[in-house]
């Protein structure tokens, strides 16, 4: 047991002002943290015991899934990151850091970087330590400090420059190996947010940076979640928005006859969809060309009007490094500025510099519409897809709706917020590849390890669990993960009748199996009620005043307004089954 005047939980009546959300400021109320600067938190006391227990929740569920816990660093030679498939797209998000003598005539020395994730430092550690399919499948697992340069930290713990995560990555000698290696950590992350009391929600998510062949992301939901995600509560769909898609284009939908021949006509002064529409040609009745760069080379996509792109479908197309191309680079390819592109076959000045002409699925609903000439201040109309647009490939590429069909069961999708608390992915090959991670088969034969990764940002489930869990008055801990799950609260410390008491019931409940934790403070008792409250324990005993004259002291869910009040006679039987049915429960 601890006493609270030998611990230290600095609780604040106010929120910061600089607190945006709920969690945020209970982060800081309740003593859990305190800021050191944008992105940057010391974990207080209480705030240290809630990471612990996380960790050990997740170590748990790692074990039982035969992971194998090592500790890797995490300031990493900047060259193991340049050997790799994504120092491109990663570099700007990572913390440099120069050698000590770096700049002063020492231009030998290495330079070093604060490591986002161990990709790029456990396949090189595997390539040197496994060779045979006898060694195969293993997964490596830390929980740590990461390290990222976020140029807007926000929401306390939820966007942070430092942050503890647990990675973990997985080696298999198959595919068939590595989808097993894939759900045995879905299974794992499952167990672990429903032990740390979080309602979850895994999705369909997009790849990114990271690569590989699939993954998800376990999602809670939240009104000031950092993504949307895209759900059906019929069919069990759910995926993040990035990579969600619907039934909006039926498969079997017949191509648009045509109507009509071309027809070019003056659009003067107009150059958005909106002022074509107020022209009078509806958003779904215009197609929409965007110019982009992938590595360096020009590429178009087209959208119906009425659609958004989702950029990160363009991952897709299998380029590392996407961007809107600019007015500068737009011109010399398309003939005219924006606001008067369109891809129909024959207008598009210089074709051959492009990469390709990449199309939505959900462009062949316009069947006959409206583009751009490439002409300055005109556009084409009667366009058919199939006869006019000069289109390398279909696919998905816009961003869903809420109200659209789902794609399994035809009923509305429908979206909400939610925080990404953990992330998992297929990666296959793709940094085996790169760092030579190889193995013999029984034939002699060689063959890449096929890998997985698998992320749980620990302090952000932290600040979820409280984003989800609390109420007008403080946090309301799950039982697993709270600092400590009983409160024993004496209200006069002085009366060594009343102290006797509260150590013994902190006995009681500290051998059913209970973390507790007795406020032993010279408090009033209206400041440890408000207190008990805004900390959130799971259960409170209260001892003292009147009760203790009466033979009797109270008993408190923090989830119930009920108080109970139990005779100090039946104290040993109340608390112990108090204390084990919660642990049962939870």
């Amino acid at each position: 047991m601890k006493y609270w005047s030998q611990t230290f939980i600095p609780t604040l009546k106010e929120s910061p002002a600089d607190a945006e959300i709920a969690s945020h400021k209970l982060l800081l109320r309740a003593g859990l943290v305190r800021k050191l600067g944008g992105g940057l938190y010391t974990f207080m006391p209480a705030g240290l015991r809630v990471m612990q227990k996380i960790s050990q929740l997740c170590r748990d569920e790692m074990d039982r899934e035969g992971a194998i816990e090592l500790a890797m660093p995490f300031i990493h030679p900047v060259d193991n990151w340049v050997d790799g498939p994504r120092w491109a797209a990663a570099r700007e998000i990572m913390y440099r850091v120069d050698h000590a003598g770096a700049g002063k005539g020492r231009s030998k020395e290495p330079e070093f970087v604060l490591g986002p994730t161990h990709e790029e430092v456990i396949t090189p550690l595997v390539k040197s330590e496994i060779t045979s399919y006898r060694d195969l499948p293993k997964n490596f697992y830390q929980i740590g400090t990461k390290f990222r340069n976020e140029i807007r930290p926000r929401y306390g713990l939820m966007r942070a420059r430092e942050f503890v995560m647990k990675d973990a990555y997985s080696f298999d000698a198959t595919d068939a190996g590595a989808t097993e290696s894939y759900h045995k950590m879905k299974r794992a992350y499952t167990a672990f947010f429903l032990r740390c009391g979080l309602k979850t929600i895994p999705v369909e998510a997009d790849t990114g940076v990271m690569g590989g062949s699939f993954s998800h992301e376990f999602m809670v939901p939240a009104p000031v979640g950092d993504d949307d995600i895209v759900y059906c509560d019929e069919s069990g769909y759910s995926a993040n928005r990035e990579k969600a898609t619907s039934g909006i284009v039926p498969k079997d939908l017949p191509d648009a006859a045509t109507a009509g021949a071309l027809e070019e006509f003056p659009t003067p002064g107009i150059v958005t969809i909106a002022a074509l529409a107020a022209a009078g040609v509806p958003a779904d009745k215009q197609f929409k060309t965007l110019v982009y760069m992938g590595d360096g080379k020009p590429f178009l996509v087209v959208l119906r009007g009425c659609d958004d792109l989702e950029e990160a479908k363009l991952g897709a197309l299998g380029f590392q490094l996407c961007r809107p191309a600019t007015p500068e680079e737009i011109e010399p390819i398309m003939g005219a500025k924006p606001g008067s592109l369109g891809t129909v076959k024959g207008t598009i000045k210089n074709p051959a510099a492009l990469a390709g002409i990449f199309a939505d699925h959900a462009i062949r609903l316009v069947g006959n519409g409206t583009t751009g000439a490439n002409k300055d201040g005109f556009h084409l109309r009667n366009v058919n897809v199939v006869r006019d647009l000069a289109v390398t490939k279909f696919g998905d590429f816009r961003t869903v709706r809420a109200g659209e069909p789902d794609p399994k069961s035809g009923q509305p999708l429908k979206i909400a917020r939610a925080i990404e608390v953990g992330h998992i992915f297929k990666l296959g090959t793709k940094y085996s590849e790169k760092f030579g991670a190889v193995y013999t088969d029984d034939q002699k034969q060689s063959h890449l390890m096929v890998m997985g990764c698998y992320g749980i940002g620990i302090s952000r489930t932290l600040q979820a669990v409280i984003e989800q869990s609390n109420d007008a008055d403080g946090i309301i801990w799950p039982w697993h993960v709270a600092p400590w799950q009983v409160l024993v609260v004496n209200l006069d410390p002085a009366d060594a009748a009343c102290t006797d008491l509260c150590k013994k019931l902190a006995t009681l409940a500290e051998s059913a199996g209970a973390d507790v934790l007795i406020d032993d403070r010279a408090e009033r008792p209206g400041v440890k009620f408000k207190d008990a409250d805004l900390i959130g324990l799971p259960l409170r005993l209260t001892v003292g005043g009147r009760g203790l004259k009466e033979g009797i002291f109270e008993m408190k869910w923090r989830t119930s307004k009920d108080v109970s009040k139990v005779a100090i006679t039946d104290a040993e039987k109340l608390v112990s089954e108090a204390v084990r049915t919660a642990a049962s429960k939870a």
